[in-house]
């Protein structure tokens, strides 16, 4: 485990205590479960760039073809704006 000094206006540590109060859990906990979110979210979008820059159109296509054209079913229609 590592120590982290870390300034934070006075509004923002008073806003963070309340919310981990709320949540139940330690500020500590607090700042180590958001960092994690972030981390995770900005990996994941780097993930899915490398992805989609190995992705070639003509095969996305051809997948697509591939499907019926054919209405949804029922359940899974949308209900158009106004309509």
């Amino acid at each position: 485990m590592s120590t982290l000094s870390l300034r934070l206006p006075e509004s923002l540590h008073k806003q963070l205590e309340e919310l981990a109060r709320r949540e139940g859990v330690s500020i500590n906990q607090f700042i180590s479960t958001a960092v994690a979110e972030k981390l995770t979210a900005l990996m994941t979008a780097e993930y899915l760039e490398e992805r989609a820059r190995r992705g070639e159109r003509a095969r996305f296509d051809a997948v697509l073809a591939k499907i019926p054209d054919a209405q949804p079913d029922a359940a899974d229609q949308l209900e158009r704006p106004g309509g």
